[in-house]
């Protein structure tokens, strides 16, 4: 019995190891601006990154998801660096303010 106990935890630790792994190996490729499969940005990674410390996440990776479409373009970091990509610095809303996080 306490073999199959020890058995089933490795089994376990095991896929969770393998998950960890490619989890981290998407970040990896999201950081360094890896394209999707399909030759495009990976907007979703690539915000997730950007959204990362925001205090409304699923707001923050809705409005950057479009201005990533838009722009072709995501600018790195967690804020600022709009430098790297000018039309997601001037987009804005219909109210004149900043659209992109």
């Amino acid at each position: 019995m306490a073999s199959s106990r020890f058995l089933l935890a490795s089994l376990i630790l095991i896929v969770l190891a393998s998950h960890l792994a490619d989890a981290h190996r998407v970040l990896e490729g999201s950081l360094v601006g890896e394209t999707s499969t399909a030759g495009g940005l990976n907007c979703g990674g690539l915000c997730a990154i950007r959204c990362s410390k925001s205090s409304r996440p699923n707001l923050c990776k809705r409005a950057c998801g479009t201005c990533c479409a838009r722009c072709k373009c995501v600018p790195k970091g967690t804020y600022g660096n709009e430098d790297s990509c000018p039309c997601y610095a001037t987009m804005t809303t219909r109210g004149g303010e900043h659209k992109c996080p």
